[in-house]
């Protein structure tokens, strides 16, 4: 927490162990000798101007991955050190700032320009980078420096729990230097596997691997602007010069994009994340510059623009191969590679989950013989009825184009038992059948018994003001068990 020198010391507060007790203190409050975790009746017989605020532990949670986001800017390898710490890997990234050094100040810079006091260390290990920010007075560890670097700072730097710590400090041992001369094997036995876990990733002995908040792309392109964009046209043509950027790494490895993010970063530290999903592989720049044109509608507002973008990202999350495809001389090539453009600019615009592709079932009863799915996730061949057996080669063209999910029961009465009907009631109103056409019988699959699915008679039937109705009568007469019943299945247009 950062604090002006003439303002009263600040402090937040929750409480603990039956009391309340400092959480979080500006620098002043550090100066005038108050810590983490003193009562807080304590605090104010020491500092009685102290001012006081709750603890918000879900709006801290909330910044601290906002500022993740907005580290992304450095290194796609951000993690999460809950409650108060970011890890960022820099690993091959430094050199774009000139330097590891340059990074740090930069990134020092940008949040003291946001209103925000940060501690930080840079180190080859995550364990003593930990303990040099918040124990050191110098932030840059030399590489193979750690022991040097931690071997001053109290046992607290090695991340131990505080049973741990204060065990430690019962023994003399008040130092990480202090630890380390120590024999092995008796700090072993009495602290357990926990405390030279800690110690030997610290020191490089053992890797400790960070896990990145998200996942890492595997092809990225990046734009820095000297002055900030705050134009959306501006941001549009950026967006298509990425994607041809992003199209030659795609081409030589032979992958196609199937979910694509622009990531905007605003010069105050808001992060705007811009994702599209595509419904097969896609390099194209053309097609990418159209799919984000209405996401980026989206943010043609002066709230969201902001101050301007100072970084704009494009990153191919989940790629597919993409082998070069033979051209057909039947046409249909330019035919599917339309469907494909129309899912994914509708996808774009109403989300990828939400654009569904009617399949052929493969049963022949009605309700079954089609299902929906993500349009995104099926392949053109599953989606041919031509492929498959019953499908819609074998489909009688009478069938109406409105179906219902559950066919509606009806009262019908019929001049026959086994006939047509020539009147029925359908939700309260009272259809007379001018004409009809069928039987059309459909028996149940042969799995499945008659009791638990009986046959059905279907009958096209037009009423007298001519609307027309597919009804069936579900059960055979004298053959099948239980009274034969009448549903309204669907209707012609």
């Amino acid at each position: 927490m950062a604090g002006r020198p003439d303002a009263p010391p600040f402090v937040l507060v929750d409480k603990q162990r039956g009391a309340l007790r400092l959480t979080a203190l500006d620098e002043v409050a550090r100066g005038r000798g108050l810590m983490v975790g003193q009562a807080l009746s304590d605090a104010r017989a020491i500092v009685p101007d102290l001012a006081v605020e709750p603890a918000d532990p879900d709006a801290d949670a909330a910044l601290l991955v906002g500022l993740a986001e907005w580290c992304d800017r450095y290194t796609p390898l951000v993690a999460l050190d809950a409650p108060d710490g970011l890890f960022l890997d820099i690993t091959g990234c430094a050199h774009l700032f000139g330097g590891e050094a340059a990074l740090l100040e930069d990134l020092a810079v940008r949040l003291r320009a946001q209103g925000l006091a940060a501690r930080f260390g840079l180190a080859d290990t995550a364990g003593a980078a930990w303990a040099v920010a918040r124990f050191a007075t110098r932030p840059l560890v030399a590489p193979g420096e750690q022991e040097a670097a931690i071997a001053p700072l109290p046992v607290g730097a090695l991340r131990l729990a505080a049973e741990t710590a204060a065990g430690l400090s019962r023994l003399g041992l008040k130092t990480v230097g202090q630890v380390l001369a120590q024999p092995r094997a008796p700090l072993t036995a009495r602290f357990g596997v926990g405390l030279l876990l800690r110690l030997d990733r610290a020191l490089g002995r053992l890797d400790e691997p960070i896990s990145p908040r998200l996942p890492v792309p595997a092809f990225l392109a990046e734009r820095r602007f000297n002055e900030p964009v705050s134009h959306i046209e501006d941001i549009r043509l950026t967006a298509i010069s990425l994607a041809e950027t992003l199209n030659r790494a795609l081409e030589t490895a032979g992958e196609g994009a199937r979910l694509l993010e622009l990531q905007l970063f605003r010069i105050d530290g808001a992060v705007h994340r811009l994702a599209v999903g595509t419904s097969r592989p896609v390099r194209d720049p053309r097609l990418v510059g159209r799919l984000f044109a209405t996401k980026l509608d989206s943010l043609d507002d002066e709230r969201e623009v902001g101050f301007g973008f100072d970084l704009v990202r494009l990153s191919a999350v989940e790629t597919q191969r993409d082998d070069p495809a033979q051209i057909r001389l039947d046409g249909r090539d330019g035919a599917e590679m339309a469907v494909h453009h129309l899912i994914d600019r509708l996808g774009a615009r109403l989300g990828l989950d939400r654009v569904m592709r009617i399949l052929p079932g493969e049963s022949h009863i009605p309700e079954r013989a089609a299902f929906a799915a993500p349009a995104a996730a099926v392949r053109e061949a599953a989606a041919d009825w031509r492929a498959v057996p019953g499908g819609a080669a074998n489909l009688p063209l009478d069938r109406p184009l409105r179906l219902f999910v559950r066919p509606e029961p009806v009262q019908t009465m019929a001049e026959v038992p086994e006939g047509p009907p020539v009147r029925f009631r359908w939700r309260r109103t009272l259809y007379r059948v001018a004409r009809s056409a069928g039987p059309e019988r459909i028996a149940a699959e042969w799995w499945r018994a008659a009791e638990e699915v009986p046959t059905r008679d279907y009958f096209r039937v037009e009423d007298i003001e001519g609307r027309r109705f597919w009804l069936f009568r579900e059960g055979l007469y004298d053959r099948e068990p239980g009274e034969p019943r009448w549903f309204l299945h669907g209707l012609f247009a």
